[in-house]
């Protein structure tokens, strides 16, 4: 019998499972880290928010924080946002000791940041050639 999904009051899958810092789901009942909001912020409160994840450890979370704003942002910022979700993704995987993983992930975010960045050197003040740079450098260590 296949597993039953949790499911939010409108019928939509949702994990009620707690996780831990990187987004591994926990038994139900254990104690995991606070879930971040499903609800978009403002472009600058989710840089903010998401820098606060990753300097905490959290890469999964600050992904979360960057998808819930790639599938909500402007047409024209789609890549910005899923390429940073990408990376932090990335991070993730690097953090797990999957370092394939982490790479193909880092260069796929950075691969959409880049084309972005034709468009806009610095959206939202981001220096994008310093996040990708950072990244490689964090997964470079697990090649």
């Amino acid at each position: 019998m296949p597993e039953r999904r949790d499911r939010d009051p409108d019928g939509r899958a949702r994990q009620a499972r707690p996780r831990d810092e990187l987004g591994r789901p926990l038994p139900y009942g254990a104690e995991g880290v606070e879930p971040v909001s499903e609800e978009p912020l403002p472009p600058a409160e989710t840089i903010a928010l998401a820098r606060q994840l990753i300097d905490a450890g959290r890469p999964f979370a600050a992904h979360e924080v960057f998808e819930v704003r790639w599938k909500t942002c402007p047409p024209d910022e789609r890549e910005l946002w899923q390429g940073l979700a990408q990376i932090c993704v990335g991070l993730t995987h690097h953090l797990r000791g999957n370092p394939r993983g982490a790479a193909r992930l880092v260069e796929r975010g950075a691969g959409r940041l880049l084309r972005y960045s034709l468009v806009d050197a610095t959206p939202y003040g981001l220096d994008l050639d310093a996040v990708i740079a950072c990244a490689e450098r964090q997964v470079q260590d697990t090649r």
